[in-house]
């Protein structure tokens, strides 16, 4: 009698039953048993019952059994190098639903890193020396095929772009406010400014400072976006040019470069002042949306004006006219959350007015009328 090939394996037994009441059971039993041949039979032979085992166990056991090396979870790897992936697929994929590739133009080593620079700047923004840094951390530049990105290469790519920027501002034109289905199209534009270090910067003047630099050079640059807040197009402008004479550049500007019939600009009171819609006017068929100053709005309600209380007694919105605007509607908009506090603190300061008139400050004392 001789025994040959044997290995040893975890069995699963299942035993079916009938209890005492009738009903059908079964039980499972899982037996570490060894198997091998003798005189041509393969044969079976137990060596324990390891039911009692839990399932991680037993997994661990048929793993060991197969032959497998098992390793404490934390234990006998060393992490080399990681990199990370989540977030930046995720722009990127988002980018590529939004076709934002086929604005910046053709494929290129440009357009592939100035691609690159929008998604650091999205993610995780930092000045141009820094993100040729950070991104040798990211998986981004393997998956766009930018091995060994240069600070020159960077700056290169800004450049391409703004030698572009026209034909990718039209683009964005043709998608966001080009729209045969409408009469005219709705854009908002406004203005805002930076300072600046050094003296070679030849649109850098002293201006109205917007983020409190007084005293410093400053650049200018006013935004386009369509109704939705989306940016078409942006202009730099030197730092003293003023918020009128920007507007008018931008709309001259859309009109030439956009070709487009009808455009509505919207703009604060400070932006869109009379001389710039007698412009306006001028420019051909071109709406605006601004607002009154106060001493215009406080003309339009004195003497029993076209703007009464009694307007917002149904509704919160009134739109009249009035002869010292013409061919323009006028808006007028009941705020009760603003009304509530400005009466708050006119009250307030009432009371800190009659407490002051109150007191004697040189003597202490009181005073009665």
């Amino acid at each position: 009698m001789t025994r040959q090939d044997s290995a040893v394996h975890v069995a699963r037994v299942v035993r079916k039953y009938r209890s005492k009441d009738g009903e059908d059971r079964q039980s499972v039993s899982y037996l570490l048993r060894r198997s091998f041949r003798q005189e041509g039979k393969i044969c079976h032979e137990t060596l324990g019952n390891v039911s009692a085992l839990p399932d991680r166990a037993l997994d661990a056991l048929r793993a060991t059994l197969a032959g497998k090396t098992l390793l404490v979870a934390g234990e006998g790897l060393e992490c080399t190098r990681s990199l990370a992936h989540g977030h930046v697929a995720a722009v990127v994929e988002m980018a590529k639903k939004l076709r934002f590739l086929e604005l910046l133009g053709p494929a290129c080593r440009e357009r592939d890193i100035a691609f690159a620079l929008v998604v650091v700047r999205v993610v995780h923004q930092r000045p141009k020396l820094a993100t040729t840094k950070w991104w040798d951390d990211t998986t981004l530049e393997c998956d766009l095929g930018l091995d060994g990105i240069s600070t020159d290469e960077v700056y290169g790519a800004m450049d391409w772009l703004g030698a572009n920027q026209e034909i990718i501002e039209t683009k964005l034109a043709r998608r966001h406010l080009a729209n045969e289905s409408k009469s005219s199209t709705l854009a908002y534009f406004d203005l805002s400014s930076s300072w600046v270090e050094g003296t070679k910067n030849e649109l850098a003047a002293r201006g109205d400072s917007r983020d409190k630099k007084k005293g410093t050079a400053q650049i200018e640059y006013g935004l386009l976006t369509d109704k939705d807040g989306r940016p078409v197009a942006i202009e730099v402008f030197p730092g003293n040019t003023a918020d009128p004479s920007a507007f008018i550049s931008i709309v001259d500007s859309i009109r030439r470069r956009f070709k487009l019939d009808s455009l509505v600009m919207v703009g604060d009171r400070g932006m869109i002042t009379s001389a710039r819609i007698s412009a306006l006017r001028e420019a051909g068929d071109i709406g605006w949306l601004t607002c009154l100053r106060a001493p215009q709005i406080a003309g339009l309600a004195r003497n029993n004006g076209p703007l009464q209380l009694s307007l917002f007694d149904e509704m919160d919105l009134a739109e009249f006219t009035h002869l010292d605007y013409p061919d323009e509607g006028l808006v007028a908009c009941r705020n009760p959350v603003l009304a509530y506090e400005r009466k708050r603190k006119r009250i307030e300061l009432l009371g800190a007015t009659e407490e002051i008139l109150g007191t004697d400050y040189l003597g202490g004392r009181k005073w009665s009328p």
